[in-house]
């Protein structure tokens, strides 16, 4: 390291340190700063001239690539013209971007059904989506899985149900179902979805008034460990809920645009369609967006009153959501995060194998974890080794993101456009830290 950027290194940690509020102390996942330089698609550089192999595709934003050059000119040539525009007034891009959104919905092939509002952010579609369901249903109890993540704002912490995650002062109104986790849920392993559908229906009778306005799923749950759900439970819990007035929320913020590599959108692998549907995270490539889209008739109250987003449709970020749309199509990225993914997949259980800190691989497409374990008989949480195979993986070369209500599970959530080539490369890194323990 020369005296440059090592002067670099510590100018940036120390002004962070000193500026930044503690509220953002926790999210330093590492002992030692870095300080990245630049990313091209599934790779990041930083200051120092090291290349990594980005599995976390910062925190899942990155979806088609880091520095994407399709999606970086439409960005560009729009912020020339006009960087933003608010909702009060027309504008071609937004609007055209709100029809390719609807036109990727279930039975929405002439766009009617299906209507968008554009937000700042995931948390911000979250927000609405839960004010948007209550409007409409009349009712204000809503459903959420114990160990769901749905944003940091007041209202999204409410339906959050990992406490690390959760502060003081958070709205009412909530009640939480078990997750029907099938490594470690309360009815054991491999329990399917009917008893924790049945549970849906004992917390609807003992925790609610009996009339709900919805329950908030993720198709597959992202800082609670990457858990998939069991073929027929969304469906099952959006027909327990809807006969009890409310709504299913399908929370796509993480699982959306083609990462779980089958389906555009994770709730399809169910064979469900949501009433609400919330997006966010990779829809822009990097650049804040966010999205809230729903059935017409659901949306329909929330005219009564003004209800608006600053940012939300903004020009420059849908420009880049309309090419993020067209590169998933045009470069094959779903079935790219199908085949590699199951490739990683692959790999991950042969390390499994291997080792017997890991007690659990699971997910499908590029959202895939593996959770550490102290014992796998007792599948007691392990943060501390998985912490330092976290720290040994960014020696190898690669970056990955710890999740979880414990943080014992590593999340790998790369940018859709990893390589065959690459999976080979996270192998190897994970095997030298697992080995190195």
């Amino acid at each position: 390291m020369n005296m440059q950027t090592n002067w670099m290194l510590d100018d940036t940690a120390r002004r962070r340190d000193r500026f930044y509020a503690a509220s953002q102390s926790k999210f330093v996942p590492f002992k030692n700063p870095m300080v990245f330089r630049k990313g091209s698609m599934q790779y990041l550089w930083d200051v120092e001239g090291r290349k990594y192999t980005d599995l976390l595709g910062m925190n899942v934003c990155i979806s088609v690539g880091h520095s994407h050059p399709k999606v970086v000119a439409a960005a560009m040539e729009q912020a020339r013209e006009l960087t933003h525009c608010t909702t009060m007034f027309y504008h071609p891009v937004p609007a055209h971007f709100a029809e390719e959104l609807a036109a990727t919905m279930p039975n929405s092939s002439d766009c009617i059904e299906w209507v968008v509002h554009f937000t700042n952010s995931g948390s911000e579609a979250v927000d609405l989506a839960m004010t948007m369901a209550r409007r409409f249903t009349g009712n204000l109890d809503l459903l959420a899985l114990r160990s769901a993540y749905h944003g940091p704002t007041a209202a999204a912490q409410s339906i959050t149900g990992i406490s690390g995650w959760r502060h003081p002062g958070m709205p009412g109104n909530v009640a939480f179902v078990p997750d029907p986790h099938q490594y470690r849920g309360i009815f054991g392993e491999s329990a399917g979805a009917e008893p924790y559908l049945d549970e849906i229906e004992r917390t609807i009778d003992s925790a609610t008034s009996g009339q709900v306005a919805g329950i908030v799923i993720e198709s597959v749950q992202g800082y609670g460990g990457i858990v998939e759900l069991p073929k027929g439970y969304m469906s099952g819990a959006a027909e327990r809920v809807r006969a009890n007035g409310g709504l299913l929320i399908a929370d796509e913020v993480q699982a959306g645009f083609g990462r779980t590599g089958d389906h555009m959108w994770g709730f399809e692998a169910d064979g469900v369609i949501p009433d609400i549907v919330v997006m966010a995270k990779g829809i822009g490539n990097g650049f804040p967006l966010g999205a809230v889209v729903a059935r017409k008739h659901v949306a329909a109250p929330m005219a009564e009153k003004f209800m608006f987003h600053t940012y939300g449709a903004n020009p420059t970020s849908c420009a880049a959501g309309r090419a993020v749309l067209q590169v998933i199509k045009e470069d094959k990225v779903r079935e790219n995060a199908r085949d590699v993914g199951a490739a990683l997949l692959e790999r991950l259980h042969a390390l499994k194998a291997r080792y017997p800190a890991i007690g659990d691989v699971r997910g499908r497409g590029l959202m895939l974890a593996i959770e550490l374990v102290k014992d796998r008989r007792s599948k007691e949480p392990d943060p501390r080794t998985t912490a330092a195979v976290f720290e040994a993986t960014r020696e190898c070369g690669i970056i990955l993101s710890k999740s979880g209500a414990h943080q014992s599970c590593l999340r790998m959530v790369p940018p859709m456009c990893l390589s065959m080539e690459d999976v080979d490369h996270v192998h190897d890194g994970l095997d030298q830290a697992f080995d190195g323990l």
